[in-house]
């Protein structure tokens, strides 16, 4: 596929090799990086993006999977979010996309590869589709994988006064009891987006559940000392 070879061929113009190794430790990853910071990352897909442009949705997924399931570099994973986001292609963020989301959420399994799935791609289809995406993050909140647990916490992160509580709760609860680091920080973070808009409801749950430490530090960060 033309556009995968584009986007390889791009990101490694825009490496730096000598921060390759940083960025790797950092992210304690397993897969090596070819040193491509944000910004130069992101213009380059763009112009990527903007010369290979794909004619279907199911053209699409197959370009966002393929670049997922061949990257040898963590870049090349970024690049695939980046291209499942890409507004040429809005319109088809449908139920259709779940399987791809589900697949890179489940293989990701590390922040810097599913927070962005989470809140940007499941968010997405959770203000599209409320009826069908509430049961599947009910259902993700009690799943074995701790990172679709994860996204079903973090999935509402961005729909301030939109934030359904008593979705937000349900998907919190299953995991209240996990000792995971990601499940507390999640929930934690989760807690704190919400209070943005209701700072009292989050007080007031935060004061009738057993939530960790890690997660009563995170909720309340921007919160006036009690």
């Amino acid at each position: 596929m033309m556009l995968l070879k584009a986007v390889r061929h791009a990101l490694a113009e825009a490496a730096d090799p000598a921060k390759a190794p940083v960025m790797q430790a950092y992210m304690k990853s397993d897969m090596p990086f070819l040193g491509v910071q944000a910004v130069p990352r992101r213009a380059a897909l763009r112009r990527v993006f903007a010369e290979h442009r794909l004619g279907s949705a199911p053209e699409w997924r197959r370009a966002v999977l393929a670049l997922w399931r061949e990257a040898e570099y963590r870049e090349e994973r970024y690049a695939a979010i980046e291209l499942s986001a890409h507004r040429f292609y809005r319109s088809w963020q449908t139920l259709y996309t779940l399987p791809m989301y589900e697949e890179m959420i489940v293989t990701g399994a590390w922040w810097d590869l599913v927070d962005d799935i989470a809140i940007n791609r499941i968010g997405t289809l959770m203000r599209l589709y409320p009826e069908s995406m509430r049961p599947l993050m009910l259902e993700w909140a009690y799943d074995p994988n701790l990172w679709k647990r994860r996204t079903a916490i973090l999935c509402q992160n961005s729909f301030k006064e939109r934030t359904d509580p008593a979705l937000l709760y349900a998907c919190i609860e299953p995991s209240l009891s996990d000792i995971d680091f990601f499940a507390r920080k999640a929930i934690g973070w989760a807690l704190r987006e919400y209070a943005k808009t209701n700072p009292d409801e989050v007080v007031r749950y935060i004061d009738h559940h057993g939530i960790s430490g890690l997660s009563r530090r995170e909720a309340l960060r921007n919160l006036p000392a009690r």
